[in-house]
């Protein structure tokens, strides 16, 4: 029998969007996943798509099929199927997200519909808040529910030292506020997920 969602905590995955050499979303990421696994409504996990490696999307089914030939694609169906809710922890490049984000979305679809997606974003004085305009509309599209609250990170690299994250108050308010949020909609959607009708 499958437990109802007030009786254990839900699988929170943090997404490390850059892959890039010299990056801090590590770092943000990292002090994120601390941050939810304090919240007693989670289990938190990390999943860095540097490491992930998945290759830009070489399926030959759509993913609606999920008709999976891959043994990357297959690993990654189920780290995303087995999560309750996601934050994405992403840099703006050109005023949008990372390409590794946007192929890590389209590898999927059934196992995003109905959770929610929060994210974490940083950069120079935007803070990247246009990569997450732009992503609340690709997650919409899979029919996760993006939810309001977001940390917005301006001038990381000034709160990055020795390989990590420094956050301050305003940080830390915002995680709480984003970790809150996802709560409450993760509850909800486990059981729009698991009703029978």
């Amino acid at each position: 029998m499958t437990p109802q969602p007030s009786a254990a905590p839900m699988t929170l995955t943090t997404v490390v969007a850059s892959t890039r050499p010299g990056r801090v979303g590590r770092s943000v990421a990292d002090w994120f996943t601390l941050r939810a696994a304090e919240h007693d409504q989670f289990e938190s996990h990390t999943v860095d798509l540097r490491e992930l490696a998945l290759p830009f999307y070489d399926e030959p089914h759509p993913p609606a099929q999920q008709r999976y030939t891959k043994s990357h694609t297959l690993e990654w169906s189920r780290i995303v199927d087995a999560s309750d809710a996601f934050v994405f922890v992403t840099p703006e490049y050109n005023g949008g997200f990372p390409a590794p984000l946007k192929n890590a979305w389209d590898y999927l679809a059934v196992e995003w519909q109905h959770k929610p997606a929060g994210f974490v974003s940083y950069g120079g004085v935007s803070a990247g808040t246009r990569a997450v305009q732009m992503g609340k509309q690709i997650v919409a599209n899979l029919r996760m529910l993006p939810i309001g609250p977001t940390v917005s990170i301006p001038f990381v690299s000034q709160l990055v030292g020795d390989g990590d994250f420094r956050p301050g108050k305003i940080h830390e308010s915002a995680a709480e506020q984003v970790l809150d949020e996802l709560a409450r909609t993760a509850r909800a959607m486990w059981k729009l997920r698991n009703d029978t009708y």
